[in-house]
């Protein structure tokens, strides 16, 4: 009996990318039911019923989709995030999760530069702006993401670039940046901060009124990371009492904060009305191309390169 792979996108990949995925699925011998643009999580529940492997986006795989996915063996998310998938449910149950590290690093990498150059021209409204030029960028957490914001920032525009990150400082000079020590060193040095952290236990709500308020006068953050590593009250502190602050983000805040931000602080807050980094021809291409050949090397090579829950 043929391998099932689901194609599950709530966002659904463009065609392009969608018809290459299926045909190197295929080419493998396997079967490869599609799921796009759907509205309820039954709909998912149904269709992972009796798939060997599923590719998601942003896609919700917890512990009700695990519990009803009988035959799941792999979870690949097209993309590099993966705090969607319930990886230690995973592997209680004997799923391996992949993410596809790298393949939307330029897209994002691209949108917030743009959200600079955006923010730095007061987003476009008519007013004098400021140049990127001679600015002071601190890369926070510097990945793929952050490695090519930094060419760009560096080559492109003549900022200088220095960056946090847990990896030794030799590694985060060969990525582009000199490193700083501590994050106050960052946040108090920088006139942009580009934002590039997953969202886990130990920065889930981490960037609030503390760092914001140690940036320079005029200064302003981009987070293309995840809207869950801001600390909402925090950051609605910090744009009250220094009305200099600006925020751009591609990760809508919840409602409240939302709202919050239309009524008082539109001005110097740019939000996407959904997240935007990884939505280009390209990036659906190259992330959607990965994981298929990533399943393919899985089952028939025992390839687990990419596994993140170990």
């Amino acid at each position: 009996m043929a391998r099932k792979v689901l194609l599950a996108t709530e966002k659904a990949f463009a065609k392009t990318a969608r018809d290459e995925v299926i045909a190197i699925l295929k080419g493998a011998g396997y079967e490869v039911p599609v799921l796009e643009n759907y509205k309820n999580k039954s709909d998912l529940i149904a269709a992972v019923a009796d798939v060997d492997a599923m590719i998601i986006r942003s896609d919700v795989v917890d512990a009700e989709v695990l519990a009803a996915a009988k035959n799941l063996k792999l979870v690949v998310r097209a993309g590099a995030g993966y705090d969607n998938i319930d990886c230690k449910g995973a592997r209680e149950k004997g799923v391996d999760a992949m993410n596809t590290p790298g393949q939307n690093s330029n897209a994002v990498a691209e949108l917030a530069i743009g959200m600079m150059i955006y923010m730095a021209r007061g987003k476009f409204g008519g007013k004098s702006g400021t140049e990127l030029k001679g600015k002071r960028l601190g890369i926070h957490a510097i990945g793929a993401v952050g490695r090519g914001v930094a060419a760009i920032a560096k080559g492109g525009f003549g900022m200088t670039v220095k960056a946090f990150d847990v990896i030794p400082p030799d590694q985060i000079r060969a990525a582009g940046a000199e490193p700083v020590e501590t994050l106050e060193d960052l946040y108090s040095g920088s006139d942009y901060i580009s934002l590039h952290i997953p969202a886990n236990a130990q920065t889930k709500k981490s960037i609030g009124f503390r760092l914001l308020n140690m940036m320079p006068k005029g200064a302003c953050l981009i987070n293309t990371a995840r809207k869950e590593v801001i600390d909402d009250a925090g950051l609605l502190e910090a744009l009250e009492k220094r009305p200099d602050l600006k925020y751009a983000t591609d990760i809508e805040p919840e409602a409240a904060t939302l709202a919050v931000i239309k009524e008082k602080f539109a001005d110097r807050v740019f939000c996407t009305p959904k997240k935007l980094g990884a939505q280009t021809e390209e990036a659906n291409v190259n992330a959607g191309l990965a994981a298929a050949r990533q399943i393919v090397a899985y089952f028939e090579q025992g390839v687990k390169k990419f596994i993140v829950n170990p």
